[in-house]
């Protein structure tokens, strides 16, 4: 096994880890506390996904000798973002982040259910997701009204590196972000003695609730958007450069692992889809075969980096809550992009598809269940009744 290790993989590796990590964190952060959770739980929640994703790549990619990248669910971390605080506060949240992984296990063993879950239509399952993105994607504008001297370099440092090199584009907005926290707001005596403090693993367990609305407003929908969104094109990913390791048993596992994250605030780990083609790619070393080291060091860094979650958390609640969300909605642009593409493009489920994406946008809760759900629904609806109408005419 060591034979197979290279600078190649350990440079991509690192490379990996870096780009997942600094390009997403701020939305699981934001997602967590917008359903209810503490800057103490989120931070934890933030460790426990870090960890369990790292430790889930290395027993994957170990046992099969194939680059299987692992990842947060970003698409899920935006829905709760969107969602807001449920009947049961994050207790709550908790319970239907368990039911979730317990979920995509059973689509991982029980095929039918994952069938299911795959013949969502395209188009509805990307309408709903964009319409879970646009309100974050609007947070880089409301930073630069807020603020033009903290925001406005966030996002300039986004489209000159974007422009240049589309990778960096994102850590580049990061780094602003930590330069603007730095300089340009007002740090609260001791609050650099906090970050020495918070240098300690933010351990914090949340006993779980479970009930009917989280159930239907997060768990449901959280579980649609990680398979539709990173479960099902993380193994496109691996089929695209020559990979095919049975779903079914990937699935599974990151839901084990999605369950031993839940209690201490992770909501789900996933196979990943965008890191998952630096991993499984050219780049990370000519011989396929000896790939799978780029996901073992990008899994050690994850566990890492999850150590040191509660630093950064820290340091991010030193700064207005509408930066780190400008920083997440910058991140989600590409996603929104593509998925509101992708929705659209189907002239025959083109209204279907804008029901869904207006409904879930609107934010909009009925009976204390969220608009992704209903979106969904609706626009499900709306396509059944389309396709009625057309067959009655033939």
């Amino acid at each position: 096994m060591l034979k197979d290790f290279s600078v190649q993989t350990l440079f991509m590796g690192v490379l990996t880890t870096f780009v997942g990590f600094a390009s997403s964190f701020a939305v699981v952060l934001h997602g967590l506390q917008s359903v209810g959770a503490t800057d103490a739980q989120a931070a934890s929640g933030l460790m426990a996904l870090s960890i369990s994703l790292g430790l889930c790549a290395i027993v994957l990619s170990t046992v099969t000798r194939v680059p299987i990248s692992i990842a947060w669910s970003t698409p899920g971390g935006a829905l709760l973002a969107s969602t807001g605080v449920v009947e049961g506060g994050f207790n709550a949240a908790v319970g239907a982040f368990l039911i979730c992984a317990l979920l995509i296990v059973i689509a991982g063993l029980f095929k039918p259910l994952g069938r299911a879950v795959a013949a969502i239509p395209a188009p509805l399952a990307n309408a709903m997701l964009a319409g879970v993105l646009i309100g974050l994607c609007f947070a880089p504008v409301r930073a630069i009204g807020f603020n033009p001297l903290l925001g406005l370099p966030i996002v300039l440092a986004w489209i000159v590196v974007g422009a240049f090199k589309r990778l960096w584009a994102v850590p580049a907005a990061l780094a602003a972000f930590v330069l603007v926290v730095a300089f340009g707001v007002d740090i609260p005596q001791g609050a650099l003695g906090s970050i020495e403090q918070a240098l300690r693993p933010p351990v914090a367990f949340v006993a779980p609730v479970f009930n009917l609305p989280a159930f239907i407003s997060i768990a449901l929908p959280l579980f649609i958007v990680t398979m539709a969104s990173q479960n099902i094109p993380g193994i496109a990913v691996l089929k695209v450069n020559g990979y095919a390791p049975k779903p079914g048993p990937l699935f599974s596992v990151t839901g084990l692992f999605s369950i031993l994250s839940a209690p201490f605030g992770g909501h789900a780990v996933n196979l990943a889809a965008i890191t998952a083609a630096m991993c499984a790619g050219q780049d990370a070393h000519p011989d396929p075969a000896r790939r799978y080291w780029a996901v073992l060091v990008s899994g050690i860094s994850y566990v890492i980096l999850g150590l040191l979650a509660g630093a950064v958390t820290t340091f991010v609640a030193l700064a207005p809550p509408i930066l780190i969300q400008a920083v997440a909605g910058l991140a989600l642009v590409g996603a929104f992009s593509g998925s509101a593409m992708a929705a659209f493009q189907a002239p025959e489920s083109r209204e279907a598809a804008a029901i869904t994406f207006l409904v879930t946008a609107s934010g909009v809760s009925f009976a204390g269940i969220s608009g992704a759900f209903w979106g969904l629904l609706g626009g499900g609806l709306m396509l059944a009744l389309s396709r009625f109408v057309q067959a009655a005419k033939k």
